[in-house]
């Protein structure tokens, strides 16, 4: 997902279009509203009394009727149920589609057991990330991947230009762009066991980052254990013909507990799991390594390379980065994107890139970058806010504890 500050945004909308121009607002933080997409879910949103904001080119609810803490609070307790079909879902296929794959990204895609995943990121020439994607080996021949909204013309893009130059050496890969179907975005507690209502498979069998094509309230269905807000939960690819009717069927199943959330909670929930958000926490000129996701990057790639900036990556493995991913706990008014972050001492170390109120600590939170050295937990720094500092201290991630569905 990609965008910044959905949090206060949901906060502040409805106070800046009264005081200034819509279409200056709109064109300010998304795109203008004449322009943009809507997905089948869009009618179903404004029904249930979404609140539609501009977003990565799309129209796409904010909040619903409950306030944004709420949602954030309901989707720990019981449930949420999301709305995400404006992200872009494609199949690599051919059976060069594993080695072609893997000179975009740092994963170990050969490595992945068949209906298995992985977050990785695209990489470009200078190590730096084009994008984050979950992509998942359904078989040898056929990897399943979702980009963000908000990148998605420049990682097809990117995708196709080296896709041709592969081709042309003889390499087998074609590939799909899924806008036949929608995204649905199941999480929290009660996600597996409302589920299993609309499916004869046992959920119970699917563990996180596992792949499943399976039926759904009567529907073929792609099923991805995985999510964006720490909590356990279900992505699931429908055909958007019937995309309406499966929101329904979950929301039905859960007599009232599982809610339509919106991109504000979404955005809330992500960061307490410390997860990135593309466009604030990552960007073209940040590495994976410096991201703190080394963890994503396959060992064989490590010994082999052979992707795009490989050689910066391997360095930084090597040598350590300059700067590095932490999070932070704050005092006064929280923390947003640009903050600058200082040592004990008022020097300038870095800066935040994504921070708010945290609705299930009841405190703030933020994560940004700061020199390698202090980003070591317990490190007592200064976050300037409107031009005065405030106490901080580096603190571990994830925030609040994640709940993936894995074997015990």
């Amino acid at each position: 997902m990609r965008g910044g500050g959905l949090w206060q945004l949901g906060q502040t909308l409805t106070r800046r279009l009264a005081q200034a121009d819509k279409k200056t607002v709109a064109r300010r933080y998304f795109s203008a509203e004449a322009e943009l997409k809507k997905t089948v879910l869009h009618d179903f949103h404004v029904a249930n009394g979404g609140k539609m904001v501009p977003f990565a080119g799309w129209s796409m609810p904010i909040q619903y009727k409950d306030s944004i803490m709420d949602s954030t609070l309901n989707c720990r307790q019981n449930g949420s149920l999301f709305d995400v079909s404006h992200m872009c879902g494609l199949s690599l296929k051919g059976k060069d589609c594993i080695p072609f794959l893997e000179k975009l990204v740092i994963a170990d895609v050969a490595g992945l057991a068949p209906g298995t995943g992985s977050l990785t990121v695209f990489t470009n020439e200078k190590g730096g990330a084009i994008d984050d994607s979950v992509i998942t080996k359904v078989q040898e021949d056929h990897i399943y991947l979702v980009v963000n909204a908000g990148c998605r013309d420049k990682d097809l893009a990117h995708i196709e230009e080296h896709m041709k130059a592969f081709k042309a050496k003889g390499g087998d890969v074609s590939w799909h762009i899924h806008d036949e179907r929608s995204l649905l975005a199941l999480q929290g507690p009660l996600a597996a066991p409302v589920l299993q209502h609309l499916t004869k498979e046992d959920l119970s069998k699917v563990f996180f980052g596992e792949f499943r094509i399976l039926d759904i309230n009567g529907v073929q269905c792609f099923l991805t254990r995985t999510g964006y807000t720490g909590e356990d939960g279900f992505e699931i690819s429908v055909p958007s013909e019937h995309a309406v009717d499966l929101a329904k069927a979950i929301l039905e199943k859960s007599e009232g507990k599982v809610r339509l959330t919106g991109l504000g909670a979404r955005d809330s929930l992500r960061l307490e799991a410390g997860l990135c958000l593309y466009g604030n926490d990552m960007e073209q000129h940040v590495t994976p390594v410096e991201a703190g996701l080394t963890w994503a990057i396959g060992k064989r790639r490590r010994a082999e390379g052979g992707f795009l900036g490989a050689e910066v990556i391997l360095k930084q493995l090597e040598e350590g980065p300059p700067v590095r991913r932490a999070g932070f706990f704050s005092s006064g008014p929280p923390p947003r994107s640009h903050s600058e972050i200082q040592d004990d001492k008022g020097k300038g170390i870095g800066e935040v890139t994504s921070g708010g109120f945290s609705p299930c600590l009841k405190k703030n939170i933020a994560m940004g970058y700061v020199k390698s050295g202090s980003h070591k937990a317990g490190t007592k720094v200064k976050i300037v806010i409107r031009g005065k500092a405030y106490d901080g201290v580096v603190t571990k991630m994830p925030f609040v504890p994640t709940k993936y569905y894995k074997p015990s």
